[in-house]
């Protein structure tokens, strides 16, 4: 009945990218290992995406306690769970239709919890925050998506619409413009000063850009992905005023914001940034903060839920956000309210309190340990050089390969840094990921998450550090 033939064009022009790839044969390699297949490794161990409960990263109890309660309420009778585990389930089963998570939700989310998320803000910037301005959809990724459909649809007869984009970026990003049908206009972040956003380099990239097609947007990772760079105020307030002389809207992706590990180093939102700076750019700077279930210590990346805070953003245009999150129906209530839990947790005083602050204080030095002994073993390599990770969950590690590696990538028709990778997977059991598909096109890097278990990345590390230096030394 189908045929290739009928595949929308479209579909067919969004790139795949080399880790889509590399996970393919990841999943090969398991499947041989299942059926008896003798490896020099037992598993592959995945540490090219930020997937912490897969990796081995026990999920917070109070999220999961909380959430159970909500999914099996008969539970609430007999339940050993602390009594404000039972007292917030009864509170969010309460704002849900019928009293189940298993009912529809308005398209832009329970309004229970973009009134919590509200006040989050609130309490996180001490700034105005409106649950109006608030929208919920399922996870950042789609909050990209739908925020790009709603700002940059091409007109015919009109220069295509672009988003500066920065190199490297988060490996997703380019097959996502591609679906939202939009021009990447690459800007490079500064390797050399940690990976900082270069004022400079916004106005080139820029100007570049409005040689095809018609910018419109600007997108920031604060802290980056993959790059683990911080902006500290003065680079958000260049970065605004950039944002603000060129008329583009900044789409700021802040879902590292709990996961800040340089001494020094502090998050500080685009938003809280922006209301301190003067009126007229108050008044006209648009901007889309992105938050996500997933990029926190909660990691609860499977629960798909992320928040969208519009600010500037005109009342007609919101209603159309709102019809964009139409075409989800709703999403995940389980979600939804674990976004509650995720930025409204246990308090000092509740029952829960000293458990909690256990758990994230055990995953945030894990983040901290594991940042620190990679960048030092890593830097300690020839031809390889890292940047420390000021913040989120990936090192971001530069290669200097031999001639004859790329040489023999390119005979292969691939990039030196895919073919390492692929290398990496098949003689030691790790995927990490190639940094050819975070637009780094001019050099060789490797995304490495750190997020996971000590021990399970004191073992990546080693077969790294072995696989790294038979490949300097024999090619």
């Amino acid at each position: 009945m189908t045929s290739l033939q009928h595949v929308n064009g479209k579909v067919k022009g969004i790139r795949v990218s080399a880790q889509s790839k590399l996970q393919s044969l990841a999943a090969g390699i398991t499947q041989e290992i299942q059926l008896g297949a003798e490896k020099p490794f037992q598993e592959v161990t995945d540490v090219s995406s930020g997937d912490p409960h897969r990796a081995g990263i026990k999920p917070l109890s109070f999220v999961r306690q909380v959430l159970a309660l909500c999914l099996y309420p008969q539970l609430l009778e007999h339940s050993n769970f602390p009594a404000d585990v039972g007292q917030r389930a009864l509170r969010m089963l309460e704002a849900c239709d019928g009293g189940s998570v298993g009912s529809y939700t308005p398209s832009s989310g329970m309004l229970y919890c973009r009134q919590r998320i509200s006040e989050f803000i609130r309490r996180r910037d001490g700034v105005p925050s409106s649950p109006g301005d608030v929208f919920l959809p399922a996870g950042s990724q789609k909050a990209l998506t739908n925020v790009l459909k709603l700002l940059c649809k091409g007109v015919e007869g009109h220069p295509p619409a672009g988003v500066l984009t920065p190199r490297p970026c988060p490996h997703t990003l380019p097959a996502l413009l591609d679906e939202a049908e939009v021009t990447l206009a690459p800007y490079q972040l500064s390797e050399q000063r940690g990976w900082a956003v270069d004022l400079e380099e916004l106005r080139r990239a820029v100007k570049a850009a409005r040689r095809h097609c018609e910018p419109r947007a600007i997108y920031i990772s604060n802290p980056g992905n993959p790059t683990g760079h911080v902006q500290d105020r003065e680079s958000i307030e260049e970065v605004i005023r950039f944002a603000a002389a060129e008329r583009l809207v900044l789409l700021v992706d802040e879902v590292y914001q709990n996961s800040v590990l340089g001494h020094g180093s502090e998050f500080i939102s685009y938003k809280k940034v922006l209301l301190k700076m003067n009126r007229e750019l108050v008044d006209t700077v648009e901007l889309f903060s992105i938050h996500s279930l997933s990029g926190a210590y909660t990691g609860e990346c499977g629960l798909r839920a992320g928040y969208i805070e519009t600010f500037n953003m005109d009342p007609k245009m919101k209603y159309y956000l709102d019809v964009i999150l139409c075409g989800d129906i709703s999403t995940p209530v389980t979600g939804q309210l674990a976004l509650d839990l995720m930025l409204n947790p246990p308090t000092p005083g509740d029952a829960s309190y000293d458990t909690h602050m256990q758990e994230t204080l055990h995953i945030q030095t894990t983040l901290c340990h594991n940042a620190q002994r990679g960048h030092e073993l890593l830097n300690d390599l020839p031809g390889m050089s890292c940047q420390p990770a000021m913040g989120g969950i990936y090192l971001y590690p530069r290669l200097d390969l031999p001639s004859g590696f790329i040489k023999h990538a390119e005979s292969l028709g691939i990039e030196a840094d895919v073919l390492y990778c692929q290398r990496l997977l098949e003689e030691e059991g790790v995927l990490a990921g190639a940094g050819q598909d975070n637009g780094t096109v001019d050099s060789h890097h490797l995304r490495l998450c750190f997020f996971v278990p000590s021990a399970t990345f004191e073992t990546v590390l080693a077969r790294l550090c072995s696989f790294h230096l038979h490949i300097m030394e024999t090619v």
